[in-house]
């Protein structure tokens, strides 16, 4: 049976909650079975989520509010809803406290640093050092903008390989990993792209779009199918 893989809302357009339809086919096509999960104000709700499913997919989408990482906002900070960081992060640590399979992606690995006390960049203009523009404008979403180097040793470079190039969407990043976060990829301009849970047996952060190249790139298929593979052990037997 495919393990029950819960998508995370992104966040709302208007009076909508959305996720955007390549997550949902990423997980369909790993053979898992994709259920939205919603933003709700209720930990009874949050404790059926984590018992519901056997992995949890954190998506991409808005800046996060700077005071939930001991800041104040700065220029170059974007729209905000601390509704959804909250309902986000609230989520995530019920998640981290039951070992169960977690991808989060872009935004979603921020997510997972914050909920672990980490901090982030509220704009990579504010990096000292000739940053890399890592705000792609391409015609699809599935072409490459950089490369990435993965850590010797991290989980990551087991499921992707020592060096590839990604995709790249975002204008914050990960400034200090959260408790226990190890920083699993890098790019060229020192730019953290990857993190994972030191003793956690699956709990990595991408900063690129590995469901967009989903089609293009073999090494983002294992990806999706490692996190599926894990989800697969956690399922009640």
């Amino acid at each position: 049976m495919e393990p029950t893989i819960g998508i995370v809302v992104c966040g709302f357009t208007g009076n909508r909650q959305f996720v955007t339809n390549p997550y949902i086919q990423a997980i369909r096509y790993s053979k898992g079975l994709p259920v939205i999960l919603p933003l709700v104000r209720s930990d009874r709700i949050l404790d059926q989520y984590v018992g519901l499913c056997d992995g949890f997919l954190f998506c991409g989408g808005g800046d996060i509010t700077p005071l939930l990482f001991g800041e104040e906002p700065r220029d170059g900070n974007g729209k905000t809803s601390i509704t959804v960081d909250l309902f986000q992060i609230r989520l995530m640590k019920k998640i981290l406290q039951t070992g169960k399979p977690v991808l989060a992606i872009c935004r979603g690995m921020q997510i997972l640093s914050v909920a672990c006390g980490g901090s982030i960049w509220q704009d990579m203009k504010m990096i000292p050092g000739n940053v890399l523009n890592h705000m792609q404008q391409s015609a699809s979403r599935s072409d490459i903008s950089h490369r990435i180097r993965t850590e010797r040793d991290s989980l990551l470079r087991r499921y992707i390989g020592s060096v590839l190039y990604v995709n790249s969407f975002h204008h914050q990043s990960v400034n200090a990993p959260g408790k226990d976060m190890l920083v699993s990829a890098r790019a060229q301009d020192g730019t953290i792209e990857a993190i994972e849970l030191s003793g956690h047996p699956f709990a990595l952060g991408v900063q690129w779009h590995p469901e967009c190249m989903y089609r293009t790139s073999p090494e983002m298929r294992s990806l999706f199918h490692e996190f599926i593979a894990h989800s697969l052990i956690t399922q009640p037997k």
